[in-house]
């Protein structure tokens, strides 16, 4: 299941981050380690981090620097109305591949 796995979250690793997002806001050490409890243990840090910075630019997350008590201040990750909507478009698509995808499993068409 590893490369196969691999290869569908680089699909939908934005739309999980984003999903995680909506829950509260967050910085990038505990994305990456909230995933890793989910058993999503192949993803490192880097990957969460340049995916933050591309949901940054493209203007679907707010952030704000949060003083930390170690080191530099924490970019914190929210998401704001476009990404909202980013997320339900996702869900959609998530949702209706889903259900074909189970129609093929049971042998439908």
């Amino acid at each position: 299941m590893g490369r196969q796995l691999t290869e569908m979250l680089k699909g939908t690793l934005e739309g999980i981050v984003l999903a995680i997002l909506s829950g509260r806001p967050t910085y990038g050490y505990e994305i990456t380690a909230w995933l890793r409890d989910q058993g999503f243990s192949d993803i490192a840090e880097g990957t969460v981090y340049a995916l933050l910075v591309r949901i940054e630019r493209r203007g679907l997350v707010d952030v704000e620097k949060v003083p930390s008590e170690k080191g530099p201040p924490r970019k914190v990750y929210s998401v704001n109305d476009q990404g909202r909507k980013y997320l339900e478009e996702f869900w959609e698509t998530w949702s209706f591949l889903a259900e074909r995808l189970e129609r093929l499993r049971e042998g439908g068409n």
